[in-house]
């Protein structure tokens, strides 16, 4: 298992300059946002070639989402993300993190009753996801489709959600991205769920239990290691969280410390 960053504000704005940095704190790998990747292509291929840090994932950067409940805006979200896909696919990238949706509803807040039915939520993300998967096979890459917790979406909560997707619209260009944080509030055991759903696992994003860096929360790594590693997972696992401290760098590096020492004690 490899370890990668999402950018954070502490960083430089040059790209170059943040590969560099985020190798010198243990990171292997950038994962970008797509907007970047699309405004500063030319400058992220140099930024790779240069300092050899792959740019392997992109994640956000587009407009609307592929579930979105207006269809304008869920078509200009697959659009989005297929230029996203075809510039990740010219680096040699993997592909691009995509919820069904971020903050559009929760069935946990009010009103609670969404304006659009179950089945109109499933018909949406299967037009979206036939479309993207077809990019996906044109330019090499694949959509890992992220559930998010019960508070950010009503649409995918858990990764058997997701699953069930993939299965219903037998695409071979989606997987599954596994996170930790919303892993922690919406399945019983995180280990249990990446054994169930193994062969659809593509990626995984790392937060520790209050969203902040791995290390400053509660949230027990380890079983959800052992469990990755009993399934064969070699890919990346990027941190996307916030940075908790007053020298948000060191915080940083400290947490980087922490997750390779919970990657070896999950080998034990």
């Amino acid at each position: 298992m490899k370890l990668a960053t999402q950018d954070k504000p502490f960083f430089p704005d040059r790209i170059a300059d943040k590969l560099k940095l985020i190798q010198s704190m243990g990171f292997e790998a950038f994962e970008i946002d797509g907007k970047m990747l699309v405004d500063r292509f030319e400058e992220v291929q140099d930024a790779m070639k240069t300092t050899g840090v792959p740019v392997v994932m992109a994640c956000g950067g587009y407009r609307g989402w592929i579930g979105h409940f207006e269809e304008d805006k869920r078509l200009q979200a697959v659009e989005d993300i297929q230029g996203i896909l075809e510039h990740i696919g010219k680096l040699g990238g993997k592909g691009i993190v995509v919820p069904a949706a971020w903050g559009m509803f929760s069935k946990r807040l009010p009103p609670m009753v969404p304006p659009r039915s179950e089945e109109g939520d499933r018909q949406a993300l299967l037009a979206s996801l036939r479309a993207l998967d077809e990019t996906a096979g044109q330019s090499g890459t694949t959509v890992y489709l992220e559930p998010l917790n019960r508070y950010e979406d009503h649409m995918l909560n858990h990764l058997s959600d997701a699953v069930s997707i993939i299965q219903e619209g037998n695409f071979k260009n989606v997987k599954v991205i596994a996170d930790f944080f919303h892993m922690n509030i919406e399945e019983p055991k995180i280990e249990e769920s990446l054994l169930l759903h193994k062969e659809y696992i593509g990626h995984v994003h790392l937060a520790d239990s209050h969203r902040y860096q791995p290390g400053d929360g509660h949230l027990d790594f380890i079983p959800g290691f052992k469990a990755l590693k009993e399934i064969g997972y070699s890919g990346y696992m990027a941190f996307e969280c916030r940075v908790l401290g007053e020298d948000e760098e060191a915080a940083y590096r400290k947490s980087v410390q922490y997750i390779q020492s919970c990657i070896q004690q999950s080998a034990l």
